[in-house]
């Protein structure tokens, strides 16, 4: 059974020794960095299935070692930081993070929402996205509820395939549209709400395997629903 390592990030060695008694009770391995320069280099050396990082640190901070995590690494991302403001929030999610705790925090409820997290990244493969009786194909563009198939307009497929390959992940607009339509697209936002707004129309009827939920001032996230 293959283990499930976890590179822990913060300049704080309290910190650390902390985490890394409550993950080892778990069988988890634990990969230590003092601070995001420490943390880039481990990324290309070791094997990581998730990290946990501090905001708050010495030569390059949490959310920049979340957005080089984001685009390097398929890897969900937890940051911890002493700031709850929504405006810190707000920047956590915009740097791509999948969670966000404020210390201080309950080491348990940092090891269920890991264990959440490990979940979710388990229901994508390469090519199939499976949500309950909704299984989204990737090789041919199709996507099937119960026994009922259909192809959808290329970008609501590509947009659906997106939202679904990491659940409960915000994703901001301007995220969406370069994922999605690529950097060159000269649209606006506004071609994210309607997309939205066609995949809800479409699906909100047929199944409630999964939802699409606004996030007020930040994007939107797909929610598994049973999970």
């Amino acid at each position: 059974m293959m283990q499930t390592h976890i590179l822990v990030t913060d300049d704080d060695p309290h910190i650390r020794e902390l985490l890394r008694f409550y993950l080892q009770q778990e069988r988890y391995i634990v990969i230590e960095a003092e601070d995001g320069l420490q943390a880039s280099a481990l990324l290309e050396t070791e094997q990581v299935h998730l990290a946990v990082v501090d905001v708050m640190m010495p030569e390059k901070n949490g959310w920049e070692l979340c957005e080089e995590i984001r685009k390097y690494y398929d890897i969900p991302v937890i940051l911890l930081t002493a700031k709850g403001e929504m405006e810190d929030k707000a920047k956590g999610f915009l740097s791509g993070t999948d969670d966000y705790m404020v210390k201080p925090f309950e080491p348990e409820e940092l090891l269920f929402r890991i264990r959440a997290l490990l979940r979710r990244y388990q229901i994508v493969s390469e090519n199939i996205i499976t949500m309950g009786s909704t299984v989204i194909d990737r090789n041919n563009y199709q996507v099937k509820v119960g026994e009922q198939h259909f192809t959808l307009p290329l970008k609501e497929f590509e947009l659906l395939s997106q939202l679904a390959s990491q659940p409960d992940r915000t994703y901001t607009r301007d995220q969406l549209l370069q994922l999605v339509w690529g950097n060159d697209f000269e649209g606006d936002s506004r071609t994210i709400d309607v997309h939205i707004k066609r995949l809800r129309e479409r699906f909100r009827s047929l199944t409630e395997d999964f939802q699409i939920v606004t996030i007020r001032g930040l994007g939107y996230k797909l929610v598994v629903n049973g999970k």
